[in-house]
């Protein structure tokens, strides 16, 4: 007797993988850049200063691209 249900072959799982890939390369950048914003803020107000809130954004930028370029090159290998 045949089976009514489709064949999936993996490609559910394959794309909930992907989803979450390219939703991880969309966060990463503004997620680190606000933290590092936040960092800076709260620094600031508790060291009573006005430029670590800038030097945090930078930093947070920074480590946004650093994110993002390692996500790329880990999807490139594993392609």
């Amino acid at each position: 007797m045949a089976s009514s249900r489709p064949e999936n072959n993996g490609q559910g799982k394959n794309i909930w993988l992907q989803i979450g890939r390219y939703s991880h390369l969309a966060l990463a950048l503004p997620a680190c850049a606000v933290a590092g914003l936040i960092i800076g803020m709260g620094l600031d107000h508790w060291l009573k200063t006005s430029w670590i809130t800038l030097t945090g954004l930078v930093l947070g930028c920074i480590a946004g691209f650093v994110e993002l370029a390692r996500a790329i090159m880990q999807m490139n290998k594993e392609s």
